[in-house]
């Protein structure tokens, strides 16, 4: 029989132009095995996208009480109150003891508590207000917006209607990374002061960290599509007003 080389002078293989060999179950196993491996780590890689960017972009910004930086006012997110509505459940509170020792040692000189007015647990506003003036901030240095009524609104109502443009934000570490991606996407120089949960249940924690993956698909939800809050007002010079007295 003769064989014709190929283009190249090259000899080609004895099956080139007939049936390939039967490829063995083993190696047939191994290949689909590697494939389902890259098609899981894509998909791994796509579902943590977001919580990925969230911590790309509050790399840096991140703080404990002692060595915050200074801004004109510290942001304070609602959470829910006490049964009863008068008292702020362990969350909130770890963040208003925060905030009113951020004021104390000269790092703010104003706080804005952002929550709803009108919230399931109560009134949010006024009860971080009491809190604060019961700690020893001057009631002429808090201001409350009503309507924060999630992180993304906190955010952008500070920016549009309060003109914040730096801040330090007070939350807990599981939800503070989310907090200061939001806001400094939103145009404020934000940097995260991080707030004590004493008291919470190590399921509550628990909880609230799984929460943060479906949140920060939200994240890229609302910034994606430039959602307005839920609720827009016109500029309110309250802010201003309180970090002038």
């Amino acid at each position: 029989m003769t064989v014709t080389p190929g283009p190249s002078g090259s000899i080609p293989p004895a099956h080139a132009d007939g049936p390939r060999p039967e490829e063995s179950p083993a190696r047939r196993r191994r290949r689909l095995v590697r494939r389902a491996l890259v098609v899981a780590a894509g998909l791994v890689l796509l579902f943590a996208a977001p919580a990925l960017w969230i911590r790309a972009t509050s790399a840096g910004h991140l703080y404990t009480n002692g060595d915050a930086p200074e801004a004109p006012v510290v942001i304070v997110f609602g959470a829910q109150l006490a049964p009863g509505g008068t008292q702020p459940m362990p969350f909130l509170k770890g963040r208003l003891d925060v905030a009113a020792q951020l004021v104390k040692d000269g790092k703010a000189r104003a706080v804005l508590v952002s929550g709803d007015r009108g919230g399931a647990s109560g009134d949010e506003i006024a009860v971080m207000t009491a809190y604060l003036v019961a700690a020893g901030v001057p009631a002429e240095h808090i201001v409350g917006d009503p309507y924060g009524l999630d992180s993304y609104d906190t955010c952008k109502r500070a920016h549009d209607v309060y003109g914040v443009r730096h801040a330090l934000l007070v939350s807990q570490s599981l939800h503070l990374p989310r907090a200061v991606a939001l806001c400094r996407h939103l145009g404020i120089d934000a940097n995260g002061v991080a707030a004590r949960c004493e008291g919470c249940r190590t399921v509550t924690l628990a909880k609230n960290s799984a929460r943060e993956v479906p949140a920060a698909w939200k994240v890229v939800y609302d910034l994606v599509t430039a959602r307005p809050p839920a609720v827009s007002s016109v500029p309110d010079p309250a802010l201003q007003q309180a970090l002038d007295e």
